[in-house]
């Protein structure tokens, strides 16, 4: 019965304390098997998405990284842009990748201090990407 009860704790620990892929490449705390991400596609190149998103979570908080990702898989221009940063005490990724030769991929990832998604979040911030894309 006690051997029971540890293992029910320790499966409950590794739950609450997992880790979680980014968007990005890199691992972040919090808790696993939650949807945490928003996917749009969009008529357009992926550096205006690039501009556009590096705009909006400069407008809405703080910008605190963004990069190339180069190569992740055997596509000759396979090259994904990303943006970190931290919104209404949220951390955001976005990832963006080119498709097709007019097709782009937006990918919003939000989680909290706590290790949840908060995907209103990510929803807002990826219509305030379309409409940046649309002025």
């Amino acid at each position: 019965m006690k051997n029971k009860f540890l293992f029910v704790l320790l499966g409950l620990g590794i739950v609450v304390a997992g880790c979680v892929a980014t968007v990005d490449g890199n691992n972040a705390g919090g808790l696993p098997l939650i949807k945490d991400k928003i996917q749009a596609r969009y008529d357009r190149p992926a550096d205006e998405i690039f501009a556009a998103a590096k705009e909006v979570v400069s407008l809405n908080g703080v910008l605190l990284n963004e990069g190339t990702i180069f190569g992740q898989t055997n596509a000759v221009n396979n090259v994904a842009r990303t943006v970190i940063g931290n919104v209404n005490e949220c951390r955001v990724w976005i990832r963006i990748e080119q498709v097709e030769p007019k097709i782009s991929e937006l990918t919003v990832q939000t989680r909290t201090r706590g290790g949840t998604s908060d995907l209103n979040l990510a929803a807002q911030l990826d219509k305030q990407i379309a409409l940046k894309l649309v002025r």
